[in-house]
């Protein structure tokens, strides 16, 4: 009985020491902090405080995978921010009656830029899943609109 809590004391202890460490080093100290701004989706500041944590210490592989983690998600971001962007345009030149050939050419160009790049885009299993909903569901408009100004 007495071992049970000996064993449960010092493993509470090894705990609370690790615990001290990851708040008083301050590779992880920036890691946690970015690993909470990619939480809440600041990616940009994410992306810097990993760096500067893995810059500390090389052997930081949370700071490693939320500086890796941060580039895929600002990836993301760009591509929805750039699509939104190119729609704009496209919904502007569609508002005319007729839709000359250059302005055709030019949506068929936006289309395929944005079908291009959406290709690179690699997500993985932490990628906010809602950042890759919505680059898809860019994508998936894309494809509609080039077989639609290609139709004609």
């Amino acid at each position: 009985m007495r071992s049970k809590y000996l064993i449960l004391l010092i493993a509470f202890l090894f705990v609370a020491v690790m615990g001290i460490y990851f708040f008083i080093n301050p590779s992880y100290e920036k890691s946690l902090r970015a690993r909470y701004y990619y939480e809440v989706g600041d990616y940009d500041k994410a992306y810097l405080l990993a760096k500067e944590a893995f810059s500390i210490d090389l052997y930081n592989r949370m700071a490693s995978t939320i500086m890796t983690q941060s580039q895929t998600s600002l990836k993301y971001t760009t591509y929805i921010e750039d699509a939104k962007s190119y729609m704009q345009t496209i919904d502007g030149i569609a508002k005319h009656n007729n839709i000359s050939e250059p302005d055709k050419a030019k949506i068929k160009m936006l289309c395929k830029i944005m079908l291009s790049t959406y290709i690179k885009l690699a997500p993985s299993a932490i990628t906010d899943e809602a950042l890759v909903e919505e680059a898809a569901m860019y994508n998936q408009k894309f494809e509609i609109l080039l077989e639609k100004v290609d139709k004609n």
